[in-house]
This record gives C-alpha cells, structure tokens and sequence, in this order.
C-alpha cells in the first residue's frame, strides 16, 4: 500500500491530523487498532485547558503550567500551547463540536487542580472525549481524501535506522512519505491503572525501534482518584479531576479532610500516599455527596456499577497510573529525530509538561501541537525508494511485566526495585527503569525514597534515550 501521509491511531490527535493534512489538499491514510469510536481518546473524562474568561489570559495559564510542571517544562512549548489554546477551542466549535455553555450561551468554564482560573471547556459534562473523537470521526469518515484501515495493528516502522518511509502492519506494509504516530499513551503497562488495557506504550518502542530517541520515560503521572477496588473489575476506573472542583472532598479513614484537593496532581497523590501509609489501610475516601448527577454522568454510573452509592456514601479510592509523559522525543512541529517520522498526543514528549502535567493540557496538545505536525507532514519532502524491510517487529507486554512496572516503578520509587526491572523482556520497562534510576531525585510524578529532594542541578534536565540505549541528559528551551 502507499498513501502521501500514513498515521498510526485513531483517537483525537490521529483525527485531528488527518482531517487537518486532508483539508490541505494531501491524502491520509489512518491506521486504527480499533474501531475509531472505541478509542482512549473516547473514553476522556477531562476537558481542554484554554484561556478564555475575562480574568484569565495565556500569561496566566503558561504560570500554572509552568509551576505545575515543576521546574522541568520546556517553556517554547507551554507558550505554543497557550497561545494557541483558544483558536483551537474555536475551531473544534466549527468542526461542529458542541461544548456545554452557560444558560447566556457562553462556555461553561471548569476548575481543576493546579488551574488559578476557570478555563476548562468540557463537552456532554464528563464525556468530553466521546463529544469530540465522535465528531471528528464523522468528519474523517466523510472526508474523501481519507482512507480509513480499522482492525490494522502497527508492527514496525518502515526504517533504516536513518529514515522512515512508513509503516508495516499486520495487514501489509504502507509506504509515504511522513508518518505520523498517534498511538496513544503508555499508562496500562503499570498493572493498576486508569488507562484501556491497549495504552502500552507501543509508539515509543515502535519508535525507539526504528531508530527515534525517547524522552522523559520515569515520568508518569498517577491520577490521584482511581477507585480503589482490589480484585474487581473496576479497580482504578477513573473519578475525573472535575468533581473536586466543584466541591468533593478527599477524607481520611476518620472522615475527615486532610488535603488542598485543587492542587497539582502530584501533591495530592503524594497527599494520598502519606495518609493511606499513616491510616495502615489500602485507600482514602472521595465525597461525591452534593454534586449533581446530571453533571458527572461518567462518575456516578461507574461507582454505581461497582456496586457504591455515591448519593450516599463516600467512594474508596487510591492512585492509579494515568499518564505517561515520557515518548517520542519531537521538536514543537512532532518532528522527531527520525526523518520522515512525527509524533502527536500522549505518545510525543515536547516537553509541555514538565514533570507534573497540569489537569486538561493533554487533550488541548492534541489539537495545538496537531495542527502543527500535521502542516509539517504535509511539507515533508518524499525521499525516494524505501529501503529494505525490518526484521524486526512488535511484541506486547506480558502481565507479569505490568506487575512488575508496577512493582519497580510505582507511585514511590527505590533503587533495588528500579533495578529489578532494568531485565524486563518489554523494552519500555527496562527503559523506563533506566530512566528512573538516572534521575536522582524526587521531583513531580517521580518520587524516589532514597533521594527525597529534588536537585536544582536537574531543573531543565530532560532523560533522553538514543536508538542505541544510551542514556544522555539534555537541556532543552
């Protein structure tokens, strides 16, 4: 098969880009695991961080992002963001993309943890990923110039180490000249986690692979409502950040509250871990009592689902991993160091977030930082004959290897279990191990016990990760 641009994904940041490089004039082809509508883009509970109040403004939000990021954001980045946040915000809404308004007709603007004003847009209350991805994906399967293969798994990169000329899949290898990974996060390689079960982390070694560098791979942000339900099938589903800015509480084993609930993400899991280690017990308590329903469909379905009554009764929660800010390593356009690859969404790392990702930027990157890629593919220049097919393909993680990330690389990190997992046969484990080990401090979602602090030698200091597994530490702007 041969297409101008191919990408791999098909959640917000894979549509996003292909409707923008097809409205361009250029021809798409969308690689898809799965039916588009069953995405973890769709299953987003957050909303999209924009400043659009009258009291807010870019400066503003580049502050908290900056500050939530703990000394390790790349500040080009938050500033492309926020600049372009609102614009984006615009022309999801002419894409036909419904966000929930006010009774005046204004967009009803959400507080989440870390924000100092209200500048999240939601969509369907807390179902904003379903609103969006399915729009977009209305919109791509309608749009000629985008041909669609569904029920197709990515199994290598078309590269010689030097280039890339595309991508080989379980249904035949697909030649273009830019490729474009929207694969989706890596958070369910921990075994207790928020994420779908397919959010492994393929496109950083599909990538690293192929010959990319990786970047920021021991940071992985743990979402601190994840209910806690050991042995169930609702272990670690979501309570999205959005009902505590709007009044539930965090209480301790005795009912009360012990934590700002609207601070950045880290500190309150960090909050979470001190207290369930304080009470000897396995969780904390979300009080859901007060809020409407009708506001947070999502949550109160799912804890009811699970068997809670959250009308009633505080909701047993804990942890869970969430997001993983490390990837592809790419500049502000999704170039990565790959020729003729680009990476977009949870699978990039730009440097937006820092060490701690503040509430509701990722889904906004994907729309800000998609247009960009998705202009640069577009310019990428065809290089020729591809050359010689890898041998080399893709093999998933086993659940012991989730234990083990979970085990080694948990929410509070020590020496010998980092080390333990430097063996693990997947190779982002052993990356991630690696990662985390040479980066000796406590700072944002990474949290070690035998180095408490964080290091003012390593502000700015990103880990990257060349294709031949050297570690290499670098300050980007």
């Amino acid at each position: 098969m041969r297409a101008e641009i191919v990408i791999v994904g098909g959640g917000a940041a894979g549509l996003h880009v292909a409707l923008e490089a097809a409205e361009a004039g250029t021809g798409v082809l969308l690689v898809s695991r799965k039916p588009l509508s069953e995405s973890s883009s769709f299953w987003a509970q957050g909303g999209l961080a924009a400043a659009l109040a009258a009291d807010d403004s870019p400066d503003r939000h580049a502050a908290d992002t900056l500050a939530a990021g703990r000394g390790l954001c790349r500040t080009s980045a938050v500033e492309v963001l926020t600049g372009s946040a609102p614009d984006a915000i615009e022309r999801l809404q002419v894409r036909g993309v419904r966000f929930d308004a006010e009774p005046d007709g204004e967009l009803a603007l959400g507080l989440e943890g870390g924000h100092s004003a209200r500048r999240i847009v939601h969509a369907g209350g807390s179902e904003t990923g379903r609103v969006i991805t399915s729009r977009l994906a209305e919109l791509v399967a309608a749009d000629e110039r985008i041909e669609v293969l569904e029920g197709a798994s990515a199994t290598a990169l078309w590269s010689d180490g030097s280039r890339c000329a595309g991508v080989v899949t379980d249904r035949g290898a697909i030649v273009a000249r830019a490729t474009v990974l929207s694969t989706g996060g890596g958070a369910a390689l921990w075994a207790r986690t928020t994420n779908p079960w397919g959010a492994i982390g393929a496109g950083s070694v599909l990538a690293h692979a192929g010959g990319a560098e990786l970047a920021d791979l021991e940071l992985c942000q743990f979402h601190p409502t994840a209910l806690a339900l050991p042995g169930s099938e609702h272990d670690g589903a979501l309570i999205t950040e959005a009902v505590r800015g709007e009044g539930a509480r965090l209480l301790d084993a005795s009912g009360e509250r012990f934590t700002d609930e609207l601070a950045p993400r880290d500190q309150v899991t960090a909050a979470i871990l001190d207290r369930i280690e304080a009470d000897r017990t396995a969780q904390v308590w979300l009080d859901l009592r007060g809020l409407d329903p009708e506001r947070f469909p999502n949550v109160f379905e799912v804890s009811r689902r699970a068997g809670l009554a959250p009308d009633s009764a505080p909701v047993p929660i804990a942890p869970a991993a969430h997001y993983l800010i490390g990837g592809v390593a790419c500049d502000l356009d999704g170039r990565t160091t790959l020729r003729g690859l680009f990476a977009v969404g949870e699978c990039a790392c730009t440097g937006l977030h820092g060490a701690n990702r503040l509430a509701s930027n990722s889904l906004t990157e994907c729309f800000v930082f998609g247009s960009r890629a998705a202009r640069a593919a577009v310019d990428e220049p065809d290089r020729g004959d591809p050359p010689e097919l890898p041998a080399w393909r893709f093999v998933p993680p086993t659940a012991a290897t989730r234990a083990a990330v979970w085990r080694g690389a948990g929410p509070r990190r020590e020496r010998d279990r980092l080390e333990a997992l430097r063996d693990d046969p997947y190779p982002l484990a052993r990356l991630i191990a690696r990662s985390a080990l040479a980066r000796r401090e406590s700072r944002g979602a990474h949290l070690r016990t035998d180095f408490p602090l964080p290091d003012p030698a390593l502000d700015g200091v990103h880990v990257c990760v060349d294709p031949a597994d050297e570690l290499r530490l670098d300050r980007w702007i």
